[in-house]
């Protein structure tokens, strides 16, 4: 029985078998922007929504933010073995937010891990040690003393607030290359940067020469492991420049998670970090950061950066899906940590160690490298030798890398000799040993043309 009234909204008029048209009232408008102004992993919490940062991230309230990123931190370190018990790591410290977050998280590993020993009552796992390294590059830079002497006790103090165990900072002017005094070794760091009139090569010239300090550092202190702070946003940098410098074989060596191609191997635990992610996290628990030479890069670096800032403000995944492309190159033999059987180390990462070494066939062997840069190089480069005169500029020209000839190394003959008497020595035992490397190597490929001894020519 119908009720006849207009305003009614009852359907009492309708038989029962009849269903209505209409769709169901939306909800409320609060209740839907509530929904939307929760994060987006506890849906607990209100997201944090910086400027800086897009994507998924940015719908993440701080706490599961900084999870998320400890966590990528976490999950580079446990499945590529780089920290074990037995170690004892040395942190690149620059002062800026990479390698800040990479100094705190390992901090963090550090204090659990004591934490545990502690807690254990055997006491079988010993704690891994810590140390910080920077390296004070103001004989390249003109940086005012009182600064570099300011940002130096910032650091000795943000390195002393960190829990135990104690931590040993490093402060290393990059001159220190040279075994020479500090007033020689100066002189002659400014007269080889001189020697390079390319901006771009003087600029990656300064680079390889840090990664010696570092590793000098590292060896003459006893550590066995060197921790970059270098992230996805860096890393799609290089992948570009390298391409543009001819740098393409040796591009897989340089992005992988692990490099043990130099005497201290270096690994990169925040690699699948962006640069927008570790500056927020720095401002969201106070971390300081100072960098007293940060300059922006020139050349065809500071090209590819300025792209490259151009293409993730287009699209905040674009750094991601650089480093995810050249992720696919075949990596190098080198590329992972040695193993071993060290009784200190459990049993459970040696094992993951042998699960995340590479096979034989799936990797690039390579036994020459550039001098300069370190480089791997192709084999059949070592055939270039046959026809050098015993000029021992000749032959260091020869031994490096296409892109450090065309960058680094002088054009004209007697600013080559110059630039080789300027090298640290570390660069001129790698050439010789490269050399070495190349003579036999050559012999091998034409063993089957050589006469024997005897004369027999069969």
């Amino acid at each position: 029985m119908s009720c006849n009234s207009s305003g009614c909204q009852s359907n009492c008029y309708k038989n029962g078998d009849q269903v209505s048209d209409s769709p169901p009232p939306p909800p409320p408008l609060a209740a839907a922007n509530d929904s939307n102004n929760l994060c987006l992993k506890c849906k607990t919490n209100s997201p944090i929504t910086p400027g800086s940062l897009s994507g998924d991230e940015a719908r993440f309230c701080a706490d599961c933010f900084r999870s998320n990123i400890y966590g990528k931190f976490r999950l580079a370190v446990t499945s590529h073995a780089m920290i074990s018990p037995s170690d004892n790591v040395l942190v690149a410290f620059s002062g800026g937010p990479s390698s800040r977050v990479a100094l705190q998280f390992v901090h963090g590993l550090q204090d659990r891990a004591q934490k545990n020993f502690e807690a254990s009552k055997d006491k079988s796992l010993p704690v891994f040690g810590v140390g910080v390294a920077f390296i004070d590059e103001s004989a390249v830079y003109p940086v005012s003393s009182d600064k570099v002497d300011g940002a130096i006790q910032d650091m000795r103090s943000v390195v002393s607030n960190l829990a135990p165990p104690a931590k040993q900072l490093h402060v290393v002017p990059i001159e220190n290359i040279y075994a020479s005094d500090s007033i020689d070794g100066k002189d002659r760091l400014t007269k080889l940067l001189d020697a390079v009139n390319d901006a771009t090569g003087k600029e990656d010239l300064l680079l390889h020469l840090r990664m010696l300090a570092l590793q000098k550092v590292a060896s003459q202190n006893g550590y066995n492991r060197l921790i970059l702070g270098s992230c996805t946003s860096r890393i799609a940098c290089h992948v570009l420049a390298a391409t543009v410098k001819g740098q393409g074989y040796s591009l897989s060596a340089d992005i992988q998670y692990v490099d043990a191609r130099w005497e201290i191997p270096v690994v990169l635990p925040l690699r699948d970090c962006t640069s927008q992610e570790l500056n927020l996290l720095c401002h969201l628990d106070g971390l300081k950061t100072l960098q007293p030479f940060d300059r922006p890069p020139s050349g065809i670096n500071g090209l590819i950066s300025s792209f490259v800032n151009v293409l993730q403000e287009e699209n905040s995944s674009r750094e991601c899906t650089i480093l995810r492309t050249a992720g696919k190159l075949t990596p190098f033999e080198f590329n992972r940590i040695p193993e071993t059987d060290d009784c200190n180390v459990p049993l459970a990462i040696r094992r993951r160690q042998k699960r995340s070494n590479l096979k034989t066939n799936e990797s690039i062997f390579s036994e020459l490298f550039c001098p300069i840069c370190n480089g791997p190089l192709k084999n059949f480069n070592s055939l270039n030798l046959s026809s050098l005169k015993s000029c021992q500029s000749s032959r260091f020209n020869a031994a490096c890398c296409s892109s450090c000839q065309f960058q680094i190394i002088p054009k004209d003959p007697s600013s080559m000799e110059n630039f080789c008497s300027l090298l640290p020595q570390q660069v001129v035992d790698r050439a010789k040993h490269g050399n070495c490397s190349n003579s036999s190597l050559l012999r091998e490929q034409i063993q089957d043309c050589l006469l024997l001894d005897s004369g027999d020519e069969t």
